[in-house]
């Protein structure tokens, strides 16, 4: 069966489309992993035969229940799972509705969820589908249990000294232009489904400006007043870290990386630090002490996700914890603090320590499987579209003439490194138990095809 999974951020996303890859490879399914316009591209030109197309969201703008409609066209399934989560607000509902609708869901033939709320809520609110709305978990929570441990290397770029990672997630730092970021919004009805949403992103980053500042501020605090620790700043993907190495400039103690997973970073962290992020469930998750700063009263601010590990209200409180994790670290030599989940989390997060979120949902896709799905690939004409005329001709200037050339950064899907694909496909197979070898192709550096040898 072939099986197309929709990657937008990379740095959010590939690892748990690697997990369901491999699982499902491991099987005899062929696993294309893409960008939405080469999958798109592929699927016009006849490249990519019919499969299940599983996707991020399923948010009801117009561009998407027309593209989504001509994947349907084209004999394919639409799955999904929105990478949004919604896990880090208290309700789900307002969720419900700024990111499905009746249409986009009858569009789907499953809908997962990540837990029971988002699972109630949906199934409440369109139930004239409900039965396609299933209850599976996350593969990225999957990703954050201990079973996965060993998967989660050391970065690249980690520091010397045991290190706080601040996860960063400032709206107001954003690499779209504020104007630019309402226009999104509105072309894709949001404004339409909450009147008060258009209002409420002028107060929001209004307050976000003011965040920031505090998080400047408690950062250089931090890494001026001790010599135990180093500090890496990691901005959310969306984030302009050219804007960050300026305001944090001069630190020599302070990392600014953007490259790797966030969960990567969690693992090898002694505390977390944030204030709003997703990051915060799972360090929660993951056993990882969680430090939530909030010097000011917020407006906007997260609830659920504040209300997560020590509130922390000032820089010296700050330091004061941060050093007492640090030592009670050193003294127990132990990677995880076992920390107890409370039950909202829970109920945001379905965790089976049965089987994984990843193989609940290869389950349902197998149950679509036909023969019209498994159609080979066809991989010669796939290159032959990546090299048209007016592509190859493009790329070779680049090749003869880089620096003549401004590519803009891709900073929410950079091209894949093939090396790094294989070594994390191998340590997924070694943490599953898979013995059969798997084959993964670069088809393009936003491209990756896995499948059984």
């Amino acid at each position: 069966m072939n099986i197309y999974l929709h990657l937008e951020l990379s740095a959010r996303e590939l690892d748990s489309k690697l997990l369901l890859a491999t699982l499902a490879a491991e099987k005899g399914h062929n696993v294309i992993i893409s960008n939405m316009r080469e999958i798109m591209s592929g699927l016009r030109a006849g490249v990519f035969p019919p499969g299940i197309f599983h996707t991020k969201s399923l948010t009801p703008s117009k561009s998407k229940i027309n593209r989504h409609q001509e994947i349907i066209d084209k004999n394919f399934i639409i799955t999904s799972i929105d990478e949004e989560s919604g896990v880090i607000q208290h309700s789900y509902d307002q969720f419900a509705i700024d990111r499905y609708s009746e249409r986009t869901i009858e569009q789907s033939s499953a809908v997962f969820c990540w837990g029971s709320e988002d699972t109630e809520t949906l199934k409440k609110k369109y139930s004239r589908n409900s039965d396609k709305i299933m209850k599976t978990g996350s593969p990225r929570v999957d990703l954050w249990q201990s079973f996965f441990s060993e998967y989660w290397t050391p970065p690249k770029k980690i520091p010397q000294k045991p290190f706080l990672l601040v996860s960063s997630n400032m709206h107001c730092n954003n690499m779209v232009n504020f104007h630019d970021f309402i226009k999104f919004h509105k072309d894709a009805g949001y404004f339409e489904r909450d009147p008060n949403l258009f209002k409420n992103f002028f107060n929001m980053i209004s307050e976000d400006y003011r965040k920031l500042y505090s998080f400047i501020d408690a950062i250089r605090f931090l890494a001026q007043n001790n010599e135990e620790f180093d500090i890496v700043l990691r901005p959310h993907p969306i984030e302009n870290i050219k804007a960050w190495e300026i305001f944090l400039d001069g630190l020599p103690n302070v990392h600014i990386i953007r490259e790797d997973s966030i969960s990567t970073w969690v693992k090898h962290s002694f505390a977390v630090m944030h204030n709003g992020c997703t990051t915060a469930v799972e360090a929660s998750i993951s056993g990882k002490p969680v430090l939530t700063f909030n010097p000011f009263e917020m407006k906007y601010g997260n609830e659920l996700t504040n209300s997560l590990g020590y509130f922390i209200t000032s820089k010296e409180q700050l330091r004061i914890k941060a050093n007492e994790i640090l030592n009670l670290n050193k003294i127990s030599s132990q990677q995880e603090v076992k920390t107890k989940i409370s039950q909202t989390i829970l109920r945001k997060l379905y965790i089976d320590p049965e089987e994984l979120s990843a193989k609940k949902i290869l389950k349902v896709w197998e149950s679509f499987d036909d023969k019209k799905y498994s159609e080979p690939i066809n991989l010669k004409k796939f290159y032959l579209l990546k090299m048209n005329p007016k592509k190859y001709a493009k790329w070779l200037f680049v090749k003869l003439f880089p620096k003549l050339i401004f590519n803009k950064e891709n900073y929410k899907f950079p091209p894949f490194e093939k090396k790094n694909i294989i070594l994390k496909l191998i340590r997924l197979q070694n943490i599953l138990g898979i013995g059969n070898k798997l084959e993964c192709k670069l088809l393009s550096e936003q491209t990756l095809l896995i499948k059984k040898l």
